[in-house]
């Protein structure tokens, strides 16, 4: 069955306790300057990936900045982590944020009251299919018919989010078989066979997230990628959280368009952003965007998927009906990159 928005509300803080977190919510602030704690997501995810290398950079070529980063079950469980007031600092999604802001899909029956601030874009994830050897899948219309035990990425996840609504638009959900394990655990599951089709992604054209690398290695080549039918592109290209992109699979060790003779396949993309509640000081995150802005290169030896930042690839993501953290408005108007149509938030610390 479908993750539901009682379990993406559950708090989940692997490696820390609910308390320890509390304290580390907001940004600290003393002499010496703050400290941001970030929610991320699960271990080899692309959330903690660029966190950790955001926070690389800050202990590099910051004195005022201090990053930590969490691991959490996902964006989506993240808006209800920061509505619990358990993070102050949050990596997100626009469709989670969108869900939340009009109470949809996991919000419809668990509404959040507070939702944070938008920061600025720090990766894009590109979904599409594999298939695992034995299975019989050739293309998506396959999946439609159903029969199968496929796997829609960790329920919480936005990634999930997004693919379970796409997988509903275009009728493939209803007729197969849901696998929800961890991010941690579906490598075993395809390591044993306990799965047929797989929703997988990598970063910015460069990588795979760093449990789908590990799904890579412990299918034991057994991967390929599915070709999409015309049905399923146009679900892609009708859902507005999602861009449509063709391209050449990436980041596999093993040669996946063997199988079907594929040159290219069909990819549903969806943007993150770093978001950031009042409580943040304005100079926190004006560092924040300074740092990778200045010291993408340093970013991008911790987390080889670092966007090439420019102000204008920071705003990509920015959506036009929520408000932007004053810290980060300050920084997208000294580089001449703030959009009169934005609005901008306030916040607790001056």
């Amino acid at each position: 069955m479908a993750g539901n928005g009682r379990q993406s509300r559950r708090t989940f803080l692997k490696g820390a306790t609910a308390a320890g977190v509390v304290g580390l919510a907001g940004c600290l602030g003393d002499d010496n300057g703050h400290t941001i704690t970030i929610a991320g997501t699960s271990s080899g995810s692309a959330s903690q990936a660029a966190g950790q290398a955001l926070a690389r950079g800050a202990n590099e070529h910051s004195d005022e900045l201090t990053v930590d980063v969490q691991e959490t079950e996902g964006w989506t469980a993240n808006l209800y982590e920061f509505d619990e007031g358990e993070f102050s600092t949050i990596s997100v999604d626009n469709n989670s944020w969108a869900a939340a802001l009009n109470e949809e899909e996991d919000f419809a029956d668990e509404p959040v009251d507070d939702l944070p601030m938008q920061g600025f874009m720090f990766t894009s994830l590109e979904m599409h299919w594999v298939a695992m050897d034995g299975s019989g899948i050739e293309s998506t219309a396959d999946l439609r018919d159903g029969g199968y035990t496929i796997y829609p990425i960790e329920p919480g996840f936005g990634t999930r989010l997004l693919t379970e609504q796409l997988l509903r638009e275009d009728g493939i959900w209803d007729e197969n078989d849901i696998n929800n394990e961890d991010t941690d655990d579906i490598p075993g599951a395809v390591e044993e066979g306990r799965v047929d089709a797989l929703a997988l992604y990598g970063s910015n054209g460069i990588e795979l997230a760093g449990w789908c690398q590990e799904v890579d290695v412990r299918s034991d080549g057994q991967l390929y990628a599915i070709e999409s039918d015309d049905q399923f592109v146009e679900s892609i290209e009708s859902m507005d959280g999602a861009a449509h992109v063709q391209q050449e699979p990436y980041g596999y060790e093993q040669d996946v368009q063997d199988e079907l003779g594929l040159d290219e396949i069909d990819f549903w993309a969806l943007q993150g952003q770093w978001a950031f509640g009042p409580d943040v000081h304005p100079d926190a995150v004006y560092e924040a965007a300074r740092v990778a802005y200045d010291h993408h290169d340093t970013l991008r030896e911790s987390d080889p998927t670092t966007l090439e930042y420019t102000p204008e690839v920071m705003t990509e993501s920015i959506m036009p009906d929520v408000e932007v953290h004053p810290g980060m408005a300050e920084f997208l108007r000294e580089h001449d990159a703030w959009d009169d149509d934005w609005t901008e938030g306030e916040a607790d610390a001056e």
